[in-house]
């Protein structure tokens, strides 16, 4: 439980130390903090839009910084390192102070959403997602979303591409939330896919011809060789595309074979009787006389 409690402490300190310097540089627009523990001491790295307000005049304003996270944050030998934010448009945290700073100022909710989408797509983003919470039009809570582009609302996609920044802005109705999720130009979606063409140089394809070309054979012993003046072999005829043959009458369905019937049985042939001659006629007259 001991180390555990360790973590949270740290979390909560690292926590109480980006919102101390978010209100200090508030004017020079803060963009994000960063706290990595080193050999030397902590490293602090400030991301903002004008660095030359939070240095101050002869490095002034960045010692007391120095001093107060020292001694009110107890982090061992502090180093702030203050980087310019490149493309602001793109930062979420510093858009969203923009867009309270402006419902502050007294625009509407709607005018001031839409035109904050549309200066962050203009500045290459490949989406947004913004939320303005609160007391808006009455006394009840309302919520109004503007979107645009690619937004990613879950998964590993969403934390490693998806910026959030979250500020409020104080109104008479009361405290008005705004959240601004920008997802980076640089962006790879999973589904993003580049091929890549593999360029050879002539010497490399040179080197390829030679490993394929194949060295003739020596003839065998005995063998005789043909003479160079032979005719070349005649080339073979090109064999003509086969002729599709006519689909086939479908084939009438075969008859059931019937059973074969008994065949009769022949009678037995009489034997020819041999014809009277006229002598045995004239015989048999006589011995009848």
């Amino acid at each position: 439980m001991a180390s555990e409690r360790k973590f949270v402490i740290e979390n909560v300190r690292r926590e109480l130390l980006r919102e101390y310097m978010m209100e200090q540089t508030k004017r020079a627009g803060f963009g994000g903090l960063d706290i990595q523990r080193t050999p030397m001491g902590t490293r602090v790295t400030l991301l903002t839009e004008r660095p030359g307000l939070v240095i101050g005049r002869k490095g002034s304003a960045i010692k007391t910084l120095t001093d107060e996270i020292q001694n009110r944050f107890k982090f061992d030998n502090p180093q702030i390192e203050v980087q310019e934010v490149e493309n602001p448009g793109c930062n979420a945290q510093i858009m969203s102070e923009k867009l309270a700073q402006a419902l502050e100022m007294g625009w509407h909710f709607r005018r001031a959403g839409h035109s904050t989408v549309r200066r962050i797509m203009e500045s290459g983003a490949k989406g947004c997602l913004i939320v303005i919470s609160g007391k808006l039009t009455g006394q009840r809570h309302r919520t109004e979303k503007f979107k645009d582009g690619h937004i990613k609302f879950c998964g590993e996609t969403k934390i490693l591409w998806m910026d959030i920044g979250f500020s409020t802005a104080k109104l008479k109705p009361g405290v008005i939330g705004v959240k601004v999720q920008i997802m980076k130009p640089n962006a790879k979606l999973p589904d993003e896919i580049t091929v890549k063409e593999r360029l050879v140089s002539d010497k490399d394809l040179a080197e390829v011809k030679k490993a394929v070309e194949v060295k003739p054979e020596a003839p065998a012993e005995g063998a005789v060789e043909a003479p160079k003046d032979a005719a070349a072999p005649s080339e073979p005829k090109k064999s003509e595309p086969k002729k599709e043959r006519a689909p086939e009458a479908e084939a009438k369905p075969k008859r059931a074979q019937e059973p074969k019937k008994p065949e009769p049985k022949k009678a037995p042939e009489a034997k020819p009787v041999a014809e009277a001659t006229p002598k045995d006629a004239e015989v048999k007259q006589n011995g009848a006389a």
